[in-house]
């Protein structure tokens, strides 16, 4: 017999499809739009795609194709915007990794920790989200400055005759993207974590397996889902971040976040804009979609 679907119960299942409809796919609709419009001299990016005279659907798609090549005839892929899809993988990845490697003990540490202590240990996790993003990275800024608080520490204890060029370097950025990001990892790894039944460790340690085993064999398995959730929420926004690069990193740091703006707002090209935007997007989504699609179908997902 089947059964019908409480209204209810569609309901709380639609609420969230209109929100990402509202929000993400039409909003998507219209950067797709414009990323094949030829603006030619007009400051407006709305311009009709389709000309009813001809019955022609003009499509610019060298909007696109000038991402990859510079010009006709010009090396493929060796482009600036190619190299800023590269550089901004790869911060993103390191920093992912750098919050999975630091909040994970965080993390356990706040699962393994009494029932009683947890709400306040979570409570120093979420506390930077109290304070503005902007003035938490311009706070790093006076950290890492030449004449900061860091530096004047360490000439102070003599570990330093001068001062360390640290602001505006690799190290900046990731220290500031690793900081604001870490929460995101925390959270899922703690969520995670909470719920395991921390029995099989000992039953682990009772077969003779070493700590260090124990953990790699049954807890970090155990921890894949939360591990997965963690990266995926560090990696996707730091792919597309602006303004700690801009803040934080030098002007060899050139990340697509700060590209897409230099394109929209300084070169009034809205079409190349919205192109590295929808390109980004699907960089991000595609290789998410895929994972979710194959782990869905593995036996022990379907179990």
């Amino acid at each position: 017999m089947n059964s019908v679907p409480i209204p209810g119960k569609r309901f709380v299942i639609g609420v969230p499809y209109a929100w990402l409809i509202v929000f993400f796919f039409l909003p998507f609709l219209i950067l797709l739009y414009i990323s094949f419009v030829d603006m030619g001299g007009d400051i407006s990016p709305f311009k009709p795609l389709w000309d009813p005279d001809t019955g022609v659907l003009r499509l610019k798609y060298e909007n696109y194709l000038s991402i990859f090549r510079e010009a006709e005839g010009a090396p493929l892929f060796k482009t600036l915007y190619v190299d800023a899809y590269l550089r901004s993988i790869w911060y993103a990845l390191c920093t992912a990794l750098l919050c999975l490697v630091i909040g994970y003990p965080f993390a356990y540490f706040i699962a393994r920790s009494p029932a009683s202590a947890r709400p306040a240990l979570l409570l120093m996790v979420m506390l930077p989200f109290w304070t503005s993003f902007l003035l938490r990275v311009y706070a790093w800024k006076g950290i890492l400055a030449d004449e900061g608080v860091l530096n004047r520490m360490l000439m102070a204890v003599g570990l330093v005759s001068e001062p360390l060029h640290m602001l505006y370097t690799n190290t900046s950025m990731l220290i500031g993207m690793t900081y604001v990001y870490l929460p995101f990892m925390v959270l899922p790894l703690y969520a995670n974590l909470v719920k395991m039944d921390f029995r099989l460790l000992e039953a682990a340690y009772d077969l003779g397996a070493t700590p260090f085993k124990a953990f790699w064999l049954v807890t970090v398995p155990l921890s894949k889902s939360g591990i997965v959730a963690g990266f995926m929420l560090v990696f996707i926004p730091c792919v597309g971040e602006f303004v700690i690069p801009s803040l934080l990193g030098g002007p060899e740091n050139l990340m697509i976040g700060r590209v897409v703006w230099d394109e929209m707002f300084t070169a009034n090209n809205w079409p190349r804009a919205t192109a590295l935007a929808v390109i980004m997007i699907a960089v991000i989504v595609v290789p998410l979609a895929l994972y979710y699609h194959f782990s869905a179908n593995k036996p022990e997902a379907r179990a």
